[in-house]
């Protein structure tokens, strides 16, 4: 590794390594992720340490540097596993994004975004993760019972005794991103640089109201589920779920197979394989060609997880590939305009700009 580095030493600085890595800045700061990430939640839980180990050793030599996990993932067993797999000198190399406001304990403040919350919820992450500062620390939920000034305030005091870079929310309303914006631009505060969301080539919706938001006004998008709890992996059928495995075990299975999601999914991994792509690669390279998008977070059980998420970056799409997968995935009328202003104001519908792309069998005619 040193001769390595001495022969990219310059005059004015260090070369820098080629890893084949996209790395896009978060939002409209000078913060850069990598543009595929690592989802820590099996961390410490379903995946020991040792696996915990190759999969963080193996991120890092793709040049995955976005490590995505929250004080609540095992209460605490995952940030614990990360901390300890980033140590050795490899903690400079990545980017945590870590939350708070779940319920950690059976105290009345052992929940929710207040000033004591924040900054008890911070330490405590501090000491798991075995680090001295969190680079991205992010409200995991909205708390309706505190003022978002107080916990701006709280994240603001944070920054300035240098144990947190960047703050970013997560599972926010567009509105509430919007309050949380010019509460921050009023009184000096930090501004959310990044927003997390349930995101997806079956779940679509955020794109109708929270999506412009975030490109209106800078902030980076991050998605959680974006393989739809396995459902676009590719590795399941139909009413195949093997007896002993995660996904029978899991009492979630059966919300994500539903009879619109199989047939959404059937059709999708019919597209991906006529091109050559796996059905996860093409929805992670189709989450990552939307312009808000800084980077996806999938969990990663084993190193070659890692490995095929990466080729997702290699994927390009033609105009008439998305505007098919318009086709396959927006199969569901949009119920946020009223039914006389669909075609008498088709620009409030907002799936119009896709869908007027959209050849055949579209479902809203008012979009062509």
């Amino acid at each position: 590794m040193a001769e390595d580095i001495q022969q990219r030493v310059t005059a004015i600085g260090l070369m820098p390594k080629n890893s084949g890595m996209d790395y896009r800045h978060v939002g409209r700061c000078g913060l850069m992720a990598s543009a595929i990430g690592v989802g820590c939640f099996p961390f410490g839980g379903f995946v020991r340490q040792d696996a915990v180990q190759a999969v963080v050793d193996q991120a890092l030599e793709l040049g995955i540097n976005y490590f995505d996990t929250a004080n609540s993932y095992g209460l605490g067993k995952s940030e614990e596993a990360l901390g300890a797999a980033l140590q050795g000198g490899k903690r400079r190399q990545a980017l945590i994004a870590t939350k708070f406001g779940n319920r950690m304990g059976d105290g009345p403040n052992d929940v929710g975004n207040s000033r004591m919350a924040v900054i008890n919820a911070c330490e405590a992450s501090l000491k798991r993760l075995n680090t001295d500062y969190i680079d991205l620390y992010q409200v995991h939920w909205p708390d309706h019972d505190t003022p978002i000034e107080e916990t701006l305030r709280a994240l603001d005091d944070l920054i300035r005794a240098g144990k947190v870079r960047y703050v970013g929310a997560s599972n926010f309303f567009a509105w509430e991103l919007c309050e949380a914006h010019f509460t921050a631009e009023k009184f000096g505060l930090p501004r959310f640089i990044s927003a997390q969301d349930h995101y997806s080539l079956l779940y679509r919706d955020i794109e109708k109201r929270f999506e412009p938001y975030c490109l209106k006004y800078g902030v980076g998008m991050t998605h959680y589920f974006p393989l739809a709890g396995g459902m676009l992996t590719g590795a399941y059928t139909r009413g195949s779920v093997t007896p002993g495995t995660r996904q029978a075990n899991n009492p979630n299975t059966a919300a994500w197979q539903s009879d619109r999601n199989w047939r959404v999914q059937e059709q999708l991994l019919a597209f991906a394989q006529a091109r050559g792509w796996t059905l996860a690669q093409m929805s992670l390279a189709w989450l990552l060609q939307r312009k808000a998008t800084f980077t996806v977070i999938a969990g990663a059980d084993k190193p070659q997880h890692l490995v095929e998420n990466v080729k997702a970056l290699q994927l390009r799409f033609t105009p008439e590939d998305l505007t098919e997968i318009d086709r396959i995935t927006l199969v569901d009328e949009d119920r946020s305009v009223a039914p006389p202003y669909r075609t008498l104001r088709p620009e409030k519908v907002h799936e119009f700009e896709p869908m007027q792309r959209a050849r055949a069998g579209a479902p809203s005619r008012a979009a062509h």
